[in-house]
């Protein structure tokens, strides 16, 4: 067996990993290079393998650094299936048609100064087309849901914690009388976050594969950052400002619309200036997103469901207005009366934020707040360098307005977080491969595994290749073999069984319009409530079956 990173091993973009035995080629993630002309240059590089010898691709969670180049890769062969989670499948519909539209706008606009200068005309990454054909590859899988990729290969993916259906995938691998088992990170999550549940701790695995984006840091508390945001809205509508918040679309969009929700509920002594303060979501990404996730409850943690069952929507309140149109987005920027705008993309790169910043960045009454990752080379992080000036549309731009880097908000685990994760396993791996982040913070978090857990990671630079010795990987007793299959057949029933129950409170909660809109009525409740206590009453007695110790088997 054999791992080739592809991605994400110099940088934190463009995660891609290629796994292979002498029977099989998987690949895990396709994502975009982020971060600068030469970061975005590598996206139109060949792959370091052949796309049409791949059997099909595990997909960990919908951001572009980790799907953005799944369309070039049908283009160029690739005609295997494509496994996610249910929700990520969701997402994948927005996330990969409005990549394509980028390139495809991109390339047009480049066209047109090639043609003017006698140069032949540019082709886009890869188009709405090839997008649309990537979507029928997309096969979802559920959450803890024990799949056969193929007659040596098994998989199960758990919550990463990281954005809706992010999943954190473990890999069972078979060669000959040999298996091993090789887990895979994903992104991972921060614990007690709003919306989603907490990153699941695996126990055993041979060979990991894990991120380390903040591996050399840590976040503040989230309330710390809530609250700091509070009070640089109010500091900045008092004297006449707008705050403007540049977002990724999918994941931090709907946790600050969940904050702001409480702002405007719970915060009476703010009221008579909150209420007089609109909040505009300028994304049509980030519109259609927040809609897949009110549609995906069944992922969402106990507080938010707490919410929903209340009959509050948790992602809408009075003040908030969705921008979908050019013309609604351009208006925001002659409207004189102080307000937020939440916008894409989240590292300014490109989308409507870049143009809220040329209206914004100069005027001192203004702030801008930073609530996510900024990655080297991108407008984003020169802004939270400090900056005094910055060049957008051909244009010099002072920098004059407030800026803040709330790190609380952050949906990437820090390093404490990231430790918790990696120690959690009850014995210790054959061999850990750091990936998905800067230089200096993969080897940050090296030492400090290293000191705290005795591990010697290795600290993955630039593509490489590793063969990974199956004779030391864990001998199968076919015997025993024999009883997990027959084991896993039962924990099917189970899941399917709690998985039907789980669908027939989403269809109440969601396609009965109960909890996102409009009054429940007090049958309308008692509704609810039966199909909660079935569900709990079905968990209760498929407990017997699917024990801890089942759990502990699987992972």
């Amino acid at each position: 067996m054999k791992i080739q990173f592809c991605g994400a091993s110099s940088s934190v973009t463009g995660s891609c990993h290629l796994l292979s035995t002498e029977q099989h080629k998987i690949l895990l993630d396709c994502g975009q290079f982020q971060g600068g002309k030469a970061m975005e240059a590598l996206n139109a590089e060949p792959f370091p393998f052949e796309p049409a010898e791949v059997e099909c691709v595990l997909l960990s969670h919908a951001h572009i650094d980790h799907c953005g180049r799944l369309p070039l890769l049908v283009k160029r062969g690739f005609e295997g299936n494509i496994y996610c989670t249910d929700a990520t499948a969701d997402l994948l519909q927005v996330m990969l048609k409005d990549s394509a539209y980028i390139h495809e706008k991109e390339a047009e606009w480049k066209s047109k100064k090639a043609l003017r200068a006698g140069k032949p005309p540019v082709e886009p990454l890869y188009t709405q087309k090839d997008a649309e054909k990537t979507l029928g590859l997309v096969k979802p899988v559920l959450y803890d849901q024990l799949f056969e990729l193929n007659e040596d290969m098994r998989i199960v993916f758990n919550d990463a914690g990281h954005i809706l259906g992010s999943a954190i995938t473990e890999i069972w691998v078979k060669e000959g009388d040999k298996e091993a088992k090789v887990v895979f990170s994903g992104d991972l999550g921060m614990v007690d976050r709003p919306i989603l549940r907490d990153p699941t701790f695996i126990k055993k695995a041979d060979y990991v594969i894990m991120e380390t984006t903040y591996g050399n840091r840590n976040h503040p508390e989230n309330s710390t950052s809530i609250m700091e945001l509070l009070e640089i809205i109010l500091k900045t509508v008092k004297r006449g400002g707008n705050v403007v918040i540049p977002s990724f679309a999918v994941g931090r969009t709907q946790e600050l619309v969940y904050e702001l929700n409480k702002f405007y509920e719970e915060h009476d002594e703010y009221k008579e200036v909150l209420d007089k303060v609109m909040v505009y979501v300028d994304s049509p990404m980030a519109t259609t997103a927040t809609e897949v996730f009110r549609k995906n409850a069944q992922v969402f943690d106990e507080e938010t469901k707490g919410y929903i069952l209340k009959g509050d929507n948790p992602l809408d309140f009075k003040n908030l207005k969705f921008t979908r149109t050019t013309q609604e987005s351009q208006g925001l920027n002659f409207n004189k009366e102080p307000k937020i705008i939440i916008s894409a993309s989240g590292m300014c790169e490109a989308g409507r934020i870049r143009h809220h910043l040329k209206h914004n960045l100069w005027d001192a009454r203004n702030s801008v707040v930073f609530v996510g990752y900024q990655a080297e080379g991108t407008l984003g992080k020169m802004l939270v360098e400090g900056a005094k000036e910055v060049t957008m549309f051909g244009e010099v731009i002072s920098v004059g307005a407030e800026i803040y880097n709330l790190g609380g908000f952050s949906g990437h685990a820090d390093q404490n977080s990231l430790l918790a994760w990696i120690g959690a396993f009850q014995q210790k791996p054959k061999q850990v491969f750091l990936v998905h982040g800067e230089e200096d913070s993969k080897k940050d978090f090296a030492a400090l595994i290293a000191d705290k857990l005795g591990y010697e990671p290795v600290v993955v630079m630039g593509n490489s290749a590793f063969e990974l010795d199956m004779n030391t990987a864990q001998v199968v007793n076919y015997e025993e073999a024999m009883k997990m299959a027959a084991h896993d057949d039962e924990v099917q029933k189970v899941r399917r069984s709690i998985a039907d129950i789980h669908n027939d409170l989403e269809s109440i909660l969601y396609h009965a319009d109960l909890a996102m809109g409009g009054e429940i009525t007090e049958a309308k409740l008692n509704q609810i409530n039966n199909v909660i206590q079935e569900l709990k009453k079905a968990t209760m007695v498929l407990g017997t079956t699917v024990t801890e110790e089942d759990r502990s088997m699987e992972q």
